[in-house]
């Protein structure tokens, strides 16, 4: 039996992860410091012999003996991680130092969850683990996005100069059941938005273009990226087909029989324009591809929002 570590334990997708090791066997131990994750996420996993909750900030070191370490430990969404800037750069910086300082002691094989925010507003499309990028290094997003560029600098540094056994992922919108009700991103805040009977906030003309992929198809890859060995990464993971943001709003509209009109608001800053993965290295090295198309997955995390709403 392994035994496994998740940071970001209660989030919405280390929750999901943390069900599915445990189904497959594993021991599990979860840690989270509750800024962006829930209790409600693992209530469930309470009573389960093999599972183990510590309430504890990667920004400070842990002692634990485990064999692997998914670190997905960081507020996701631009609403919460520019609440409080700094606790983000510091969580993605001290944190990642502290898990890789961790996995090298106990010689344990850690993925680090990146981002697709690492491509900045990017000038290639469809995004390639080759490019690299364009971010603003002082904007309001940088907190978040220069974290996670500084992660990856991490991992492999530990990598080639330590011979951490590394992978790394860039993940790409995620969607599904738990995400936060305050969640801030356009899926949750649509649904919400739409399920209250309130106008969708739309920001610029909506032709933007961001891709959906459903969380059990990301868990899924990121279970295939941890147990494949010789393939350190970075790796795309995300569903490559392409919805502008005025599409996914009539989908969400549709799809709760809402009688919701749609508003427009100004753009925020450094938001980028189109956001798509080149999935080519995952389906080759993963062989993984995802399964859940945007209306099937719409439908079963509005069902999630409307229990969670209605309670």
């Amino acid at each position: 039996m392994k035994r496994i570590l998740i940071t970001g334990g209660a989030g919405f997708l280390g929750s999901h992860l943390c069900d599915r090791l445990i189904g497959e066997g594993a021991d599990v131990v979860g840690i989270d410091n509750f800024f962006s994750g829930s209790k409600d996420n693992i209530r469930h996993l309470f009573n389960d012999p093999y599972f183990e909750l510590i309430r504890h900030d990667v920004i400070h070191p842990l002692f634990i003996e485990v064999d692997q370490i998914y670190h997905l430990a960081c507020p996701a969404s631009p609403i919460h991680y520019q609440q409080n800037s700094i606790k983000t750069v510091k969580t993605n910086v001290m944190g990642t130092i502290n898990m890789l300082g961790l996995a090298k002691r106990i010689r344990a094989r850690i993925l680090l969850s990146s981002s697709s925010e690492v491509y900045g507003d990017a000038k290639v499309h469809p995004q390639q683990e080759s490019y690299w990028g364009n971010v603003n290094p002082i904007g309001i997003r940088s907190c978040y996005d220069e974290g996670k560029r500084v992660a990856e600098t991490l991992m492999m540094d530990y990598h080639r100069q330590n011979r951490v056994d590394v992978r790394i992922v860039r993940i790409f919108n995620t969607y599904g059941p738990r995400m936060a009700v305050d969640d801030g991103r356009v899926v949750s805040n649509f649904i919400v938005q739409a399920l209250k009977g309130e106008p969708l906030t739309v920001y610029g003309d909506g032709s933007q273009t961001r891709s959906f992929c459903y969380v059990t198809d990301l868990v899924e890859a990121l279970i295939k990226m941890m147990n494949t060995d010789g393939f350190i990464g970075p790796v795309n993971l995300g569903n490559p087909g392409e919805f502008t943001i005025l599409e996914l709003a009539e989908k969400v509209i549709r799809i709760t029989g809402s009688s919701s009109g749609i508003v427009h608001c100004p753009l925020p800053q450094d938001d980028p324009v189109r956001r798509c993965p080149d999935i080519s290295l995952a389906e080759a090295r993963l062989d993984w591809r995802p399964k859940m198309g945007l209306d099937e997955g719409l439908a079963a995390t509005v069902d999630d929002f409307k229990k969670r709403l209605g309670a």
